[in-house]
């Protein structure tokens, strides 16, 4: 599990653990941006630079799976089953 992370000009930043998060979140140093998914917003700006978040689809007969992959981890991962079969 991964948390989406916002400086203060809303710019993305590389995901943060939930560990992370909630010591940031405890120590005012962020807030809740938005729920769904889970993403805080820091109370400052940050000027690095992100390492960019690829996307993989795998196209199958009954289902398609999409994941968000930064270096060699898995960020964020879905199953789409399609419809009418």
């Amino acid at each position: 599990n991964y948390v989406l992370v916002l400086d203060q000009h809303k710019k993305p930043l590389s995901p943060c653990r939930p560990v992370t998060a909630r010591k940031l979140l405890k120590a005012k140093k962020a807030a809740v941006f938005r729920l769904f998914p889970f993403t805080i917003i820091l109370r400052k700006v940050i000027e690095e630079t992100p390492e960019p978040i690829t996307i993989k689809l795998d196209p199958g007969s009954k289902t398609t799976g999409i994941a968000l992959i930064q270096g060699e981890k898995v960020v964020w991962g879905a199953e789409l089953t399609h419809r009418g079969q």
